[in-house]
């Protein structure tokens, strides 16, 4: 596999087997410098009509293709991730505005959702049932088809990889829509390495694209089941889509993530973990901790402790520094991000560290003396701040962190991890961390959330990626035609 290295991409539009975009050239720009990286082909509705219809016409064929040969392609992917990660690590931190640590979870991920989902065509695929008349009956697992893959600009290979790797694994092909602000790194990179491992023509295919292909795709009479990764209000959009056209659907959608701690916590660690959940990657990630209820005895240590932290984190280019934190995406995800911040001050907040900008970094931010209804805690932020909410009781705490129409992480912290725990299980959510901050995921754990976060359809796990990817049906087989009274 040979990819190209962005160091001598400039300007020149990125083409291959990969996509059979047709529509108007996008510029693919690092955010830390606005310098154009090149450019790639946008899909139009058209594109994405014929995609599915080359999807469904290779999907049978590699249905029937052995479960050996596709688990060894599943492997051979992941071992190409593992080759190539310096590569591809270069366009997870120019293209993301990825820190290097982060980009090297992204590849390390990729590979073990590789490695997982190279188990999947030898897992049992179905049940012998009882038969009162002799029959041979029983149910199987088949491929659901073409499989419709939207994913997001945040965590871009991740966030694909886990929908994508499953769903060819089972049998399945797959049409996927990445962010078209990430669309090498989230879209050319997987395409580029499941062609090198084997994935035959048209069963694998990455249309970036906006908002009207990622309608197309959903809508379109070959696409069975659709993998939605992005906000409530989309996520909603595509439910309902989905919806008329009788598919299922698996939606990861955003979250206003709790943090609390105890007054037992020890208080530093706390405040450690909760910068890692408030702070990574900007804090553009749906699991960040973005609602922090800390108990009145030790808020006062907490907020300084946190924003000792926040004041110390390096920000700028992750590509020439070593930083903790990076750029913001683009102007628009800024500044609503310093709208939020702003309006949070001017209704009684006190800024204890950050609010500021320059170009598309922002300083990680603290903001003290939150009430429920602060901006910047009632709505989702996606970027690097940590509203704090005092609360004089456990019961108060447990009552503001399920009062939310999200429902997709929960940090517990405290001494006593039993009692953490007792108090995790009255708050609902899809993830709970008992002494861990709110961001997590794992290639063999099923993931998903509840309330606005999701509609419960889960990913990961070989159960849950079964379940996701595939129809049941049930088989009946006699030695004879069977008799019926006319």
């Amino acid at each position: 596999m040979a990819f190209v290295d962005p160091e001598v991409w400039e300007n020149k539009i990125f083409t291959g087997r990969w996509s059979t975009a047709g529509g108007a050239p996008s510029q693919v720009t690092e955010p830390a410098t606005g310098k154009s990286l090149g450019q790639v082909g946008t899909a139009t509705p058209a594109d994405v009509d014929t995609a599915c219809a080359r999807a469904a016409a290779a999907q049978r064929e590699w249905e029937r293709t052995p479960f050996e040969e596709r688990a060894a392609i599943l492997r051979r992917a992941g071992r190409l991730f593992e080759e190539h990660a310096p590569e591809l690590r270069t366009w997870l931190v120019r293209e993301a505005g990825s820190i290097g640590a982060k980009a090297d979870l992204e590849l390390r991920t990729a590979a073990t959702e590789c490695y997982e989902a190279a188990a999947l065509p030898s897992h049992p695929s179905g049940d012998l049932l009882p038969a009162a008349d002799g029959r041979l009956s029983f149910s199987r697992r088949v491929a659901a088809g073409v499989v419709g893959v939207i994913a997001p600009f945040n965590f871009p290979l991740i966030l694909s990889i886990r929908a994508v790797a499953p769903a060819l694994a089972l049998g399945n092909s797959v049409v996927l829509k990445p962010d078209t602000r990430t669309a090498v790194c989230g879209g050319a990179a997987l395409a580029e390495v499941f062609a090198a491992a084997g994935v035959p023509e048209g069963v694998f295919q990455v249309l970036p694209g906006g908002a009207d292909a990622g309608a197309a795709l959903v809508a379109n009479k070959h696409t069975r089941v659709i993998a939605f990764t992005g906000s409530t209000g989309a996520g909603r959009k595509v439910a309902e889509a989905a919806a008329t056209h009788l598919k299922r659907t698996h939606l990861e959608l955003g979250g206003n993530n709790a943090l609390i701690v105890l007054p037992d916590a020890d208080v530093a660690a706390a405040a450690s973990a909760a910068a890692w959940g408030a702070y990574l990657h900007q804090g553009q990630i749906c699991m960040a901790a973005g609602r922090h209820l800390v108990h009145e005895s030790i808020a006062d240590d907490y907020v300084a402790a946190l924003a000792e932290k926040a004041r110390a984190l390096p920000v700028g280019d992750p590509h020439t520094a070593e930083v903790a934190l990076g750029p913001i995406i683009d102007e628009g995800q800024r500044d609503n991000i310093h709208r939020l911040v702003t309006a949070s001050a001017e209704a009684g907040a006190r800024v204890v560290a950050g609010g500021t900008y320059e170009e598309l970094f922002y300083r990680p931010t603290v903001l003290d003396q939150v009430r429920r209804d602060t901006p910047a805690f009632a709505e989702e932020i996606f970027g690097p701040v940590a509203p704090v909410l005092r609360y004089r009781t456990v019961e108060e705490a447990v009552e503001i962190a399920a009062d939310s129409e999200y429902g997709l992480s929960l940090s517990v912290l405290g001494a006593d991890a039993m009692r953490a725990w007792e108090v995790a299980k009255q708050i609902p959510s899809g993830l709970v961390h008992v002494n861990d901050q709110t961001v997590g995921d794992q290639p063999h754990i099923p993931f998903g959330g509840v309330r606005d976060s999701g509609n419960g359809g889960r990913i990961g796990g070989a159960a849950a990626n079964v379940e996701a990817f595939t129809e049941t049906q049930w088989v009946t087989i006699q030695g004879s035609i069977q008799q019926y009274p006319f």
